[in-house]
């Protein structure tokens, strides 16, 4: 084999171990739950957010230095450096990484072991974290040669089973908006955040591997269409189970409890340990990659005032705590952040890709300062703004952001010097 095919397999894997968390596995199915016999218009839907997006995202990093400081800095350096901060902050110590650690405790260790407290389950879980995060030298060689294949041998067995041997008919569920549901469903796996984020860490992996120039933009493409393809086929596994669960599920089971039944359902008393395990290690090498790319970050942008092993260790106890209100408690919290966040993200995303057209800075920077307004006024509470389109189904911000382009490019005079990304 090829060392670059090799090697882009092995960084592929672990940029999916590390998108492969708590998200990724208790979302797709419970949507399918939800949806019935719609599920596969919810597939794609799903597929395009917490799939397409984190592809779009390494794309659009990929065409600078790898960095999201450097894709944001179209917008002003003080924006870039205030957005990367809000992003690890939001997806790291206040949600995905506590995420990790409560969806961790509630299938992976409290059904078998019920007497043991929540907030001793969670201190192990970070000590492991920083043991992989200050202690492994090569932390994307680690996670993609062993922790990663384990994952996906016992979600394949999950998924084929389910499919070859249906637990239950699919029906109609009588679901509307399908498509603005899962679409906005699949924010939830914070994957197109977390791939601005990751883009770095995999950048200065291919560095450490000897490549270089324009030999990198190449392998990161690579490396992500592994990470994707593996994404999409358990998402669309786990929600076609899902779907499955319409009749047999109770109506009041949760999310964790909804994955639980399947893993059992599909594969017996086993099923249950087996997704414990499958859960316990995606939870693992998310919040492993999470606190690497914060812990860098942070010392990168105090300029070494604030050292790697004292952000890894803060983060860490921050989101311990956090991680002891439960999985319900921190999902419900995520939703008006994840709605204030999206839309800059895919804003800049949006603008990154398609720089050779929009050399317009001015345009480019009041594009993304209205997604990021329109974001916060639909995230308030009681404000009714559904005469905006798209409002109604949650992307309100995605009208006035296109005609704040077009009317930056009337308005302001374009700059011929600029340079794209």
């Amino acid at each position: 084999m090829k060392k670059s095919t090799r090697d882009s397999i092995i960084v592929g894997f672990a940029l999916f171990s590390m998108f492969f968390g708590a998200g990724n596995l208790i979302f797709p199915g419970f949507l399918g739950n939800k949806l019935g016999s719609e599920f596969f218009i919810g597939t794609i839907g799903f597929i395009l957010t917490g799939v397409g997006l984190p592809l779009l995202a390494i794309i659009a990093c990929s065409k600078g230095d790898g960095t999201f400081e450097t894709l944001a800095g179209r917008v002003g350096k003080k924006f870039a450096i205030a957005c990367t901060a809000m992003i690890f902050i939001a997806i790291g110590p206040m949600l995905a990484i506590p995420r990790t650690a409560a969806t961790t405790f509630e299938i992976s260790i409290n059904p078998f072991f019920p007497n043991i407290p929540a907030f001793v389950v969670m201190a192990v879980y970070f000590l492991i974290n920083l043991y992989f995060v200050l202690g492994s030298k090569s932390i994307i060689n680690t996670i993609g040669k062993y922790l990663t294949p384990a994952l996906l041998v016992i979600l394949t067995a999950i998924v084929l089973k389910g499919v070859f041997m249906p637990i239950g008919s699919i029906v109609d569920t009588g679901a509307t908006s399908v498509l603005p549901t899962a679409l906005l469903e699949g924010y939830q796996t914070m994957d197109a955040l977390a791939a601005l984020l990751f883009a770095s860490i995999i950048t200065i992996s291919l560095k450490e591997k000897g490549y270089k120039g324009k030999e990198i933009p190449s392998m990161i493409l690579k490396s992500s269409l592994v990470a994707v393809v593996g994404l999409a086929f358990v998402y669309g596994g786990l929600m076609y189970l899902g779907a499955q669960t319409v009749e047999i599920a109770p109506n009041d089971i949760g999310k964790t409890g909804l994955l639980l039944f399947i893993s059992k359902s599909v594969l017996g008393n086993m099923g249950s340990t087996l997704i414990g395990i499958a859960m316990g290690l995606a939870c693992l090498t998310t919040s492993i990659g999470l606190l690497d790319a914060g812990s860098t970050f942070f010392e990168s942008v105090s300029k070494g005032r604030l050292p790697f092993k004292f952000n890894a260790i803060l983060l860490s106890v921050i989101s311990l705590f956090i991680a002891c209100l439960g999985v319900d408690k921190i999902v419900k919290l995520s939703v008006p952040v994840l709605n204030i966040l999206y839309p800059v993200a895919i804003t800049l995303i949006a603008i990154t890709i398609f720089s050779k057209y929009l050399t317009n800075l001015k345009a480019v920077r009041l594009g993304v300062y209205t997604s990021l307004v329109f974001g916060l006024l639909l995230a308030i509470p009681g404000l009714n703004l559904s005469f905006i389109p798209l409002a109604s189904i949650g992307f309100g911000w995605v009208l006035p952001t296109l005609i704040a382009i077009l009317i930056g490019y009337i308005v302001f005079k374009e700059n011929s010097t600029t340079k794209n990304i």
